[in-house]
Order: structure tokens, then sequence, then C-alpha cells
């Protein structure tokens, strides 16, 4: 595996496990939006644990797919305001 691959793939597992932690769900519980924030944030941490998996095969292409995929998942949860993010740093595009 090149080392600018392995680099990548690492800090994408970081920036998905990170902003799966920084993430608070923001709608009150109940709501239409607070089931879709669950649902966002259950797909991120289905493509964090799918991209574990592709790096245990030693698939890193495919592993960094699914970090990068699910990330998304997150930073689109963040831009519609179904989670309550940290506005500083670089975890979220917000």
């Amino acid at each position: 595996m090149s080392a600018d691959l392995e680099e990548k793939t690492d800090r994408y597992e970081t920036l998905l496990s990170s902003a799966l932690e920084a993430a608070d769900i923001a709608p009150q519980e109940g709501t239409p939006l607070y089931e879709a924030a669950v649902e966002f944030r259950e797909m991120a941490r289905s493509y964090l644990e799918d991209g574990r998996h592709f790096r245990t095969q030693d698939d890193p292409v495919n592993a960094l797919a699914s970090f990068s995929y699910g990330h998304g998942w997150m930073d689109a949860g963040a831009r519609i305001g179904v989670f309550v993010v940290p506005t500083d740093g670089h975890l979220f595009t917000v």
C-alpha cells in the first residue's frame, strides 16, 4: 500500500470517528428530525465499521471510501441542523 493512501485512510478514519464523538443530536426526541439524526448517525457508524472491516481485509481503497462516505453523512447532518457540532476546527464544514 502506498504511504499516501495509508496516511489518507488513517486521517479519514480518525476524522469520522472524531465527528461521531463530537456531534450531538439537536432535535427533540420523538420528532421526525430526531429520527433523521439517529439514522444519519447510524449510517455513519455503519460506514466506520465497514471501513475498519475493509482495512482488516487489506482493502484500503474501499476502507477510505467507507470512511469518506460516513463522514459525508455526518457533515450533511451538521449542515441541515440535526446535529450540534463544534464550529471551530476541521471536523465539519459548517
